[in-house]
Order: C-alpha cells, then sequence, then structure tokens
C-alpha cells in the first residue's frame, strides 16, 4: 500500500520533466496514465541502451500504463476529457499553447475540472517576454548561468546529468503534493505553473547574491568549492581524497589532529574561511606537499581519526560497486528485468515498464 493509493493521474509527458514527477506519484501508489503519441514519447527513442529500451525511459516510467491517444482529433480530445473528469492530477509538459489549441487551457480546466490539480511545466514563466522560447535541459543551465560557476577556469560546463529536467521534477512532485493537503482541506482543486528557468534561478541564488550585494563573480573551480576551503581535493601518492572544511572547530583539527601544523591555524591568512578562500593559493602550497607524501588510506585514517569529512573521487564503473548505492527491480518491456538506483525515501520494490500503446484498448473501454 502507498501512501497515493487511489489517485489518478493523467500524464501527457514526454522526456524527463514530467515524467520524474509523475514517477514519483506512481512510486507512492498512485495509477499514472501516460498518454503517448503514435511514434511514442520523446524518451523511449533517445537510445537503445538497455536491452532496446532508452536509459531514460527505464529510468522514468516505471509502474505506468501507456495508452496512444492523438489529441489533435476531435473523439481523443473528448475522451481526454472524460477522463480529466475522473482524474486527481494531470501534469503535463506539452508546448506551451498546446492545451489552448485543445481547449484545455488553464481557465477552462479550473472552469470544467474545480476539482483537478492541474500541472503545466514549461520552460519559462508564461508572464516573461521568454514565455515563448524553447527550453531544453542544457539551454535552460546555460541561460540561467549555472554553466558560469560549473567547471575549471578555463571552461565553462553544464551539469553532467540534466540538472534543469529533475530540479523541475522535483519541484512539480513538491507542488502536487502540497495541492493534494490543500485540497483535503478546501476541496478545490489547483492550477499551477511549474517553470525550469525558476527551478535553476533558485539554485543560483548564492552566486547571485554575491554579485548583487558584493559585486563579487563567483568563480568556477572544478572540485573545489568556490566560496568554503579547504573544500577540494588533494593528491596523495597513489590518488586523491577530497576534503571538507566548513567550520573553525574543523579547520582547527585539521591543522593539528590530520597536517601536524598548528601554525596554519593562527596564521591571519587563514583565520576565517574567507581569508582561506581568498588566499587558496598559498594555502594549497602549505597543504598540498603534505598529502603528497601520503597514500590515500593514510589520508582517510588521519581524516576520520580527526572527524574531517573526506571522500574520493569516483568513475561511473565504481558507482556500479559502491557500498552504499541501493537499487530496485524493473522489468522492460523485452522481458529482461534490470537493477536501477532506489529512489530516497522508497523500499525495494519490482515494477514493470509498458510497452507502447499496452494499455490503450482498455483505457479506451474504462472511459
Amino acid at each position: 500500500m502507498g501512501a497515493l493509493d487511489g489517485l489518478l493521474v493523467v500524464a501527457i509527458e514526454q522526456a524527463v520533466a514530467a515524467p520524474l514527477c509523475t514517477q514519483r506519484l506512481a512510486d507512492a501508489g498512485a495509477r499514472v496514465i501516460k498518454i503517448e503519441r503514435a511514434g511514442g514519447e520523446t524518451a523511449r527513442n533517445y537510445d537503445a541502451a538497455v536491452h532496446g529500451t532508452s536509459a531514460y525511459f527505464a529510468w522514468l516510467n516505471r509502474g505506468k500504463e501507456s495508452a496512444v491517444l492523438d489529441l489533435k482529433t476531435n473523439d481523443d480530445q473528448a475522451l481526454l476529457r472524460r477522463m480529466l473528469a475522473r482524474a486527481d492530477v494531470l501534469v503535463q509538459n506539452l508546448a506551451p499553447g498546446a492545451m489552448d489549441r485543445m481547449g484545455l487551457g488553464a481557465d477552462v480546466i479550473t472552469a470544467q475540472f474545480p476539482h483537478l490539480i492541474s500541472v503545466s511545466i514549461v520552460g519559462y514563466a508564461q508572464d516573461t517576454p521568454y514565455a515563448q522560447m524553447k527550453a531544453y535541459d542544457m539551454l535552460v543551465q546555460a541561460e540561467s548561468g549555472l554553466c558560469a560557476v560549473t567547471g575549471t577556469d578555463e571552461t565553462p560546463s553544464k551539469i553532467g546529468v540534466s540538472a534543469a529536467d529533475i530540479a523541475t521534477g522535483t519541484n512539480a512532485h513538491a507542488a502536487v503534493l502540497e495541492a493534494l493537503i490543500s485540497k483535503g482541506i478546501t476541496g478545490k482543486g489547483a492550477s499551477i505553473e511549474i517553470s525550469m528557468f525558476d527551478g535553476i534561478a533558485d539554485w543560483m541564488t548564492v552566486p547571485l547574491l554575491h554579485f548583487e550585494h558584493q559585486n563579487t563573480v563567483t568563480g568556477r573551480f572544478g572540485l573545489s568549492h568556490a566560496s568554503i576551503y579547504p573544500y577540494a581535493p588533494f593528491n596523495c601518492c597513489d590518488g586523491t581524497v577530497i576534503i571538507a572544511v566548513q567550520t573553525p572547530r574543523e579547520w582547527k583539527d585539521l591543522c593539528e589532529k590530520v597536517l601536524n601544523r598548528p601554525d596554519l591555524a593562527i596564521r591571519d591568512a587563514f583565520a576565517t574561511n574567507p581569508d582561506r578562500v581568498k588566499n587558496r593559493e598559498e594555502l594549497n602550497a602549505e597543504i598540498r606537499p603534505i598529502f603528497a607524501d601520503w597514500t590515500v588510506q593514510q589520508a582517510i585514517d588521519r581524516l576520520a581519526a580527526a572527524g574531517i569529512a573526506w571522500g574520493q573521487y569516483r568513475e561511473v564503473a565504481d558507482l556500479s560497486e559502491h557500498p552504499a548505492l541501493r537499487r530496485t527491480q524493473v522489468t522492460l518491456p523485452s522481458g529482461p528485468t534490470i537493477a536501477i538506483p532506489r529512489p530516497a525515501a522508497r523500499e525495494t520494490a519490482s515494477h514493470t515498464l509498458p510497452e507502447l500503446g499496452e494499455h490503450t484498448a482498455k483505457i479506451r473501454a474504462e472511459f
């Protein structure tokens, strides 16, 4: 039994952001009916990496039902309206204006389906000049300034996973849950707009505040933290360890218990975190030779004994065998069962991906 058992979600969705939102709802027990076009939604065709199934689709569509509808026809638009009359939640990320062209704009949905929680995922808020801009993950990362604070000093980079889409999907999921709580109190549905750009602009608050209030442009420091130091990788004789020092006590313990350099803790140039950030190269010249004489294990032993947070840089191949990685099972339409990372706050379970249009006839009959 899930917290959302009995909830009916209609999903006119594609790619990552909306499917991530509805996947979280499905994981909690909601019935999610995924409406797809005849060729299948975009993510079905991104790749064929997982026994012929797209890795993106395998990630975000377990436990859903798939119905192929042509929402440009009057008959299937009428079917959609019958579904919405019984649904609790609608999540859609069609291009701006597409729902209006079907006669299902936000005002119409609110008037005809006052019980419905309707979520529209867009690239940019519809009351801004960017309302009609096409918005894909990397474009939003670039427009928001996220790429400007990611990478090395020489090369700005995007984050290596779909950060804007993931932020949007999790924001939409939270908004649905809040609306369900509100509906339980008032009995009324809600019309909600979730902007990809808003989600990443929110993530960019700290660099923005540094710029607007101190005229400081956040730099790019690779694996090092831009505004906390030492919070960075240090090379040992056989590998690299990453340390994180965030408090005055941790800085003192690092100097005295790990580095055997209590003099560093009282040097004016390193007295506070802003001092250490400003003088990071001078500090590196003191610290890096010490780590270079140790093996990674020797460094870890000293850091752990002093209570200093540490980690190791790992490749994707290392994640596959990581001792902290927990899995959930997904059965593909082609038959094989695979193991994918288990979402936070979920117990292990077994799920099935829908074949394209697998439930179309059933849903036509039901509605």
